[in-house]
């Protein structure tokens, strides 16, 4: 049966290979249609498919997080984004009671793990699935280690550029070592004294990376020194502004916002993933790099294919399309129905539901 592309559902199958006005192959014949397939077709500006005929009674389909994002990659993953948290929590303590780290002790730690995640490009729900509530100091320098590689690549640095970022990354909080525990691991808002204590943990993790890596460290120390300057002054230490803040800083400063805000912390509940990302591109305009935190957010965007969305009328549906610029305006499909925000704009998402 033949059939324009709107009237597709999940597990349909195609009955002929697909190809684009162009010419190029999209989808093979057989292919169990998946929403991804879907938005594959759209994004592809293909009009009609023929698929088999569909059975009588069809079953519904019901959708756990796990089979949406399929984590074939979880048992390799898991266990060296433990390990890489158990080694930053290591470092951590060793550099609290030496003032030091080993570089093979961190290339111990971050390497595994590395190598997984070069692998997996569903960020969104990698992180979902790896995060908890426990650990936050540790958890969230290994997550924004991992998101820095990724914005890196993004952004054309080459491989071997984007996994020396990435250990930026992994150590840019280490001077929080420094801190006393009492005011890192405080449940209740921070007094303007104890957050003057909090902001030198950039001056101490220069000095820390400093100390602790001969060569090849102003990179790491820099970013470590600079992930909380802003590009209108307003951030700290120094106040800086715009390009007297290093690039690989200014990468780190927007995963290390998106990481802080997505996580469970014990004062504070994380915040919906779309609503981070709008966040981040308000900021945009006048605290982050506006290249870098676009960036971020085009790459970030599609990951939610697939996602059910909350619109504010109340109405659930599936996020099926992106768009290349207006990144919070997707197409949604509702039942039978699609809506395009771009188009339809009394329409605004609501919440992002994993």
């Amino acid at each position: 049966m033949r059939l324009h592309i709107s009237d597709l559902k999940e597990g349909d199958i195609l009955l002929k290979d697909t190809f684009n006005g162009y010419g190029l192959h999209v989808l093979s014949k057989g292919t169990v249609l998946a929403q991804k397939d879907i938005a594959k077709l759209f994004q592809h500006q293909v009009d009609y498919v023929d698929i088999e005929e569909r059975r009588t009674t069809e079953q519904p389909v019901h959708r756990t997080l796990e089979t949406t994002v399929n984590p074939k990659w979880l048992p390799n993953v898991r266990p060296d984004y433990e390990n890489a948290v158990k080694g930053f929590q290591d470092l951590f303590q060793k550099a609290t009671d030496g003032g030091a780290v080993k570089q093979d002790e961190v290339a111990a730690a971050f390497q595994p793990l590395l190598k997984n995640f070069q692998m997996e490009r569903d960020v969104v729900s990698m992180l979902l699935l790896l995060n908890t509530a426990d650990d936050y100091t540790y958890q969230h320098s290994v997550q924004v280690g991992m998101l820095s590689y990724y914005l890196a690549s993004w952004l054309g640095y080459t491989e071997l550029e984007a996994l020396e970022i990435s250990k930026s990354g992994y150590l840019h909080d280490i001077g929080k070592s420094r801190i006393p525990s009492s005011i890192l691991n405080k449940p209740a808002k921070l007094t303007d004294e104890e957050f003057e204590e909090v902001k030198k943990h950039t001056l101490y993790g220069y000095d820390i990376i400093k100390q602790s890596f001969e060569n090849e460290s102003e990179i790491m120390a820099l970013s470590a020194l600079q992930h909380h300057e802003r590009n209108d002054g307003s951030g700290y230490p120094h106040g800086l502004r715009g390009d007297e803040i290093h690039p690989v800083a200014k990468l780190i400063a927007v995963v290390d916002i998106y990481s802080a805000m997505i996580s469970e912390r014990v004062y504070k509940k994380k915040r919906d993933l779309f609503y981070v990302l709008k966040e981040l591109y308000k900021m945009s305009f006048n605290e982050l790099d506006a290249h870098t935190t676009h960036t971020f957010i085009k790459h970030m965007i599609p990951n939610f294919i697939g996602k059910k969305a909350v619109l504010e009328s109340g109405e659930v549906g599936t996020i099926v399309m992106t768009h290349p610029t207006e990144f919070f305006r997707p197409l949604i499909q509702t039942g039978e129905r699609f809506i395009d925000l771009t188009v339809d704009r009394e329409y605004e998402i609501k919440e992002i539901i994993f």
